[in-house]
C-alpha cells in the first residue's frame, strides 16, 4: 500500500499502479484508483497534477472525512502506439510531498473493442454481466450460472471466484486464459446450504489471480431466492388456503420535496379463509427501506406496504430494484414487486 501523512492522518492507496491493459489507437483509456483517509480528520486534494497534458484527471473537490474513501481517475488519450506508463502526483492540504498514481497498457492500431460483448471490466477480465441472480431455487436444487469472460490485458491470468461462501463453488475454463482469449467462469449453488427462505445476498470477487487482493473494483454480486414449501395446502386442503391480493406489483416512484428520497405505497389483503403470514420482506439493492404495517393478515384483512428510495443510492446498484415477500400462500409463496426510478 503506498501512504503519505498528512499532519496526524494518512492517505492510503489501494492500488498505486493500475494496468489498464489493451485499448486502440485513439480510444481514450481510464484507470480509477481507490484511496482512503486513514486519519481522524478532514483531508482535502488540492490538486492532482499528471506528468503530460495526454492525460486528464477527476478528483474530489471536497474534503474527504477520516475514514472515508475517495477515488481519483486518470484518463489518457491513447494517441501513440505502443506500451504507455502515465504518472500522476496528488497533493494534499499541509503536505509537500505528493502520492504518484501510476497507469499502463498498450495503444495497438489492430485493437478490437470488447466492450459491447464484454461491457464490465473486472481488472484486465471483461465479463458479460456483473451479477448472478438465482431466482426460483427450491431446497435441494443445483442451479448454474455461466459468465462469459476475456483477457483483456498483455499478460496471462488465472480467473478465479474469491471469498465464496459455502453454497456456491465455482471453476474457470479455461484455468489460464492467455491475453486476447475467451473463457468462462461457472458459479454453480448448492441450495441445501442455504439456511432460510427467501433472499440470500453475498458479494464474491472476481480476480485475475488467486494473490489478488480484493477490492470494490472486482467485487460481483450474488442473490440467491430460495422458496419455501408449498405442498401443504394441495388437493382439497386449497380451498382453505390464505389468497393474498396485492394492488399492484410494480411501482413508479415520485419525488418527495426537493429531496432525492421517493416513496410509494402498495395495499395487500387476505382473501383466503385462514391467516396469512408474510414471513419475509427484503430488498434486492441498498438504498431501499420498505415498513409493513402487520405481518399476519386475518381473513379479509388488508395493510399497507411502504417503499422510501434513495435515488442516488438505487441508481448506482448493479442489481434492479425489488422488493421481495415470502408468504404462506401457495400460490404467492414469493412475491416479487418491481421498483422504478423516475
Amino acid at each position: 500500500m503506498a501512504s503519505l501523512v498528512v499532519s496526524a492522518q494518512r492517505v492510503q492507496v489501494d492500488k498505486p499502479t493500475v494496468n489498464v491493459g489493451k485499448t486502440g489507437f485513439e480510444v481514450p483509456v481510464t484507470a480509477t484508483f481507490e484511496l482512503k483517509n486513514r486519519g481522524g480528520r478532514h483531508l482535502t486534494v488540492t490538486s492532482v497534477k499528471p506528468d503530460c497534458g495526454c492525460t486528464k484527471v477527476e478528483y474530489p473537490k471536497k474534503s474527504v472525512g477520516g475514514g472515508e474513501t475517495f477515488k481519483i481517475s486518470l484518463t489518457y488519450d491513447a494517441r501513440m502506439l505502443g506500451h504507455f506508463r502515465k504518472q500522476a502526483a496528488v497533493y494534499v492540504r499541509g503536505e509537500k510531498k505528493p502520492v504518484w498514481l501510476t497507469m499502463e497498457g498498450v495503444v495497438l492500431e489492430d485493437w478490437k473493442d470488447y466492450s459491447k460483448m464484454y461491457p464490465h471490466a473486472f481488472g484486465n477480465i471483461l465479463a458479460d454481466v456483473d451479477n448472478a441472480e438465482f431466482d426460483d431455487v427450491n431446497k435441494g436444487d443445483h442451479p448454474e450460472a455461466v459468465i462469459n469472460i476475456i483477457n483483456n490485458g498483455t499478460e496471462t491470468v488465472v480467473p478465479n471466484m474469491l471469498h465464496l461462501p459455502p453454497y456456491l463453488t465455482a471453476f474457470a475454463m479455461p484455468e489460464k486464459l492467455e491475453p486476447g482469449k475467451t473463457g468462462k467462469l461457472t458459479l454453480t449453488l448448492n441450495s441445501q446450504h442455504l439456511n432460510s427462505f427467501g433472499l440470500t445476498q453475498t458479494t464474491i470477487y472476481l480476480a485475475e489471480q488467486l494473490s489478488d487482493k480484493v477490492s470494490s473494483e472486482t467485487e460481483f454480486p450474488v442473490s440467491v431466492v430460495l422458496l419455501p414449501n408449498a405442498t401443504l395446502y394441495e388437493g382439497k386442503n386449497k380451498q382453505y388456503a390464505p389468497r393474498l391480493e396485492y394492488s399492484t406489483d410494480s411501482i413508479a416512484l415520485g419525488m418527495v420535496g426537493k429531496r432525492n428520497v421517493k416513496k410509494g405505497v402498495i395495499t395487500l389483503a387476505n382473501k383466503g379463509r385462514v391467516p396469512l403470514k408474510i414471513s419475509s420482506l427484503q430488498m434486492f439493492t441498498k438504498g431501499m427501506k420498505v415498513t409493513l404495517d402487520k405481518s399476519e393478515l386475518q381473513p379479509g384483512e388488508s395493510t399497507k406496504l411502504k417503499v422510501v428510495i434513495d435515488r442516488d443510492q438505487v441508481l448506482k446498484a448493479r442489481q434492479r430494484p425489488r422488493v421481495l415477500m415470502i408468504t404462506n400462500d401457495p400460490d404467492h409463496s414469493k412475491v416479487v414487486i418491481k421498483v422504478s426510478v423516475k
